[in-house]
């Protein structure tokens, strides 16, 4: 029982990875469905708690998986970000944290973190 209960976490983002981006998809082909997402800029603010411990920290380092350059956002092409973002949820590009935060967001929270840090300069 102990090592099944020390594998659940495991199991759980093996399972969430597999079956996220069919999710996102899915709420991405209703958003598509019912017409454009229109990202709003004030609820991008409010929705930026974790993008800006990277994103928001000039010459900012990373150390996972790798150490690189955290690139900063601000000012970046509206399009662009939820291109990104959309391609980090369904795996077309891949960096864990990405992946991982990426795939928790829905058509309209991508628009919207697009809008704010496309209006930031």
């Amino acid at each position: 029982m102990t090592s099944f209960l020390h594998d659940l976490p495991c199991l759980v983002r093996r399972v969430a990875r597999l079956f996220m981006p069919m999710l996102v998809m899915g709420f991405a082909g209703a958003a598509v469905a019912s017409g454009p997402v229109v990202g709003d800029i004030a609820s991008g603010q409010n929705k930026n708690s974790m993008c800006i411990g990277c994103h928001g920290i000039p010459g900012y380092k990373a150390s996972f998986p790798e150490v690189y350059a955290v690139p900063m956002i601000a000012g970046q092409n509206e399009q662009y970000l939820v291109v990104a973002l959309r391609a980090y949820a369904t795996g077309e590009r891949t960096h864990p944290t990405m992946t991982a935060i990426s795939s928790t967001l829905s058509e309209q929270d991508m628009a919207d973190l697009a809008a704010y840090y496309a209006n930031l300069k």
